[in-house]
């Protein structure tokens, strides 16, 4: 790993990433969850427009229709949002923004670069954590520092292996496909999510109500 390398492909990744992470996170303070998982359908059409640009990929037609049609669709959950927030969406905007260009320079980083999914892992997560660490005091206070002791270690090394691991298999489904397959991926992930918590929910429920 050179300097040069680091500074032009390794260090950008892990400031998209801090930035991400930081400005999704701030976005809840703003607006409704579900609205911010309307707004997270709209990094396809960022990524989609970045490797148009950068000649990644070629345009076409098809794509095309798919990009209106998906940014059709968030302007109109936009505008029928009862809880908007400009405040909020610029900020999920430019987390969305963050998001599709780091997974865009991820891509170039695997493909192009040849690297190693678990190696570029290892090189760009750290500059993450360290971003964020610093940025813990003035977006978070000290709260969180003063409680680490009483979560005990269990609890942080487990939420560390989940992290990991779903980064990880985040950076091989890049590496095998793209970025925007990722991201379509996830949105079949979330909706699948919903679907297993609303049955439960519901069973559970019905299961309350023949006992009454």
């Amino acid at each position: 790993m050179t300097k040069e390398m680091f500074v032009k492909s390794i260090l950008p990744i892990g400031v998209l990433f801090s930035g991400s992470l930081i400005l999704s996170n701030t976005a809840y303070l703003y607006l409704s969850i579900s609205y911010i998982q309307m707004l997270k359908a709209f990094i396809s059409v960022a990524i989609l427009l970045i490797t148009w640009i950068i000649r990644i990929d070629e345009p076409n037609k098809k794509l095309l229709v798919i990009v209106l049609m998906i940014s059709s669709g968030v302007a109109l959950a936009s505008q029928g949002e009862l809880r908007f927030n400009l405040v909020g969406f610029l900020i999920q905007a430019a987390a969305v923004a963050f998001e599709a260009s780091r997974l865009v320079m991820i891509q170039v980083l695997l493909h192009n670069m040849k690297m190693d999914p678990f190696v570029s892992l290892h090189y760009y997560a750290p500059v993450c954590a360290g971003i964020n660490l610093l940025f813990i005091p003035f977006t978070e206070g000290m709260a969180p520092i003063y409680e680490l002791p009483r979560l005990g270690a269990a609890i942080l090394l487990s939420n560390a292996a989940v992290a990991f691991f779903l980064n990880a298999a985040a950076v091989f489904l890049v590496g095998v496909g793209s970025g925007l397959v990722l991201t379509l991926a996830g949105v079949f992930k979330v909706r699948s999510w919903i679907f297993v918590v609303s049955f439960v929910l519901l069973r559970i429920r019905g299961l309350g109500v023949t006992a009454d």
